[in-house]
């Protein structure tokens, strides 16, 4: 029988905060010498720069609980809100000092109420909302991106993905991720992932003939 009581799940957690730490470190290297200009480039999420997107996941890295529970309500539980008081919170004066609070945080293990793997998460996709459109690419170990596409595929609260992909197979081309039945979708680990959790631009990397109805679940930028 495998072991799910508290200390499991204590060693899984544990277990998980290196990769977190090794993946903000990797953005933060990636970051360096970034003009100001292209700070302000457009990321993958709507509405939002690059420099607004690592402030996010500066506020990710920097707030507890109690801290979360208090900013919703103070925000009227308009969680959407909360999040845009608390970017603004990080965002430095400039690319620059975005990026040391950024630094200041990459070995941080505070979090809202949310599991782990979500955090690991929330720096592997926000990292490529920020990359992906400044024309950076990072390697990910695919024993990673596995791990987290096997909790992206059945998570529906935070992030919609097990609804997005309801009635699809889906299957990684370069490594052992599959899941569900129906008509498949098959392309890197990265690229699922990226698909799962609405990043639209990366529906052109994918194959088969689930693509079509995951582009009708999963928005176009605007």
């Amino acid at each position: 029988m495998t072991n799910t009581g508290p200390r499991a799940r204590g060693r899984a957690t544990a277990g998980v905060w290196p990769l977190i730490h090794t993946e903000r470190a990797a953005l933060a290297k990636d970051l360096i010498g970034l003009t100001e200009p292209r700070w302000g480039t457009p990321s993958l999420c709507t509405g939002l720069t690059v420099r607004d997107v690592l402030a996010h996941l500066t506020a990710g890295a920097s707030l507890t609980p109690a801290r979360w529970l208090a900013g919703v309500i103070r925000c009227r539980f308009d969680f959407d809100k909360q999040v845009t008081m608390r970017l603004a919170e990080q965002l430095g004066a400039d690319g620059a000092e975005t990026l040391e609070r950024f630094r200041r945080a990459v070995k941080s293990t505070t979090k809202p109420p949310l599991p782990a793997i979500a955090m690991l998460g929330e720096v592997i996709v926000h990292g490529e909302d920020i990359r992906r459109p400044l024309g950076l690419r990072r390697e990910h170990p695919i024993t990673v991106l596995t791990s987290l596409a096997g909790y992206y595929q059945g998570a529906d609260l935070v992030v919609m993905a097990k609804g997005r992909i309801g009635g699809l197979r889906l299957e990684a081309t370069d490594g052992p991720f599959a899941v569900g039945s129906g008509p498949l979708v098959s392309g890197t680990t990265l690229a699922l992932i990226m698909a799962m959790t609405g990043r639209a631009t990366y529906l052109d990397e994918l194959r088969g003939d689930g693509v079509a109805i995951l582009r009708r679940r999963v928005p176009a930028p605007e």
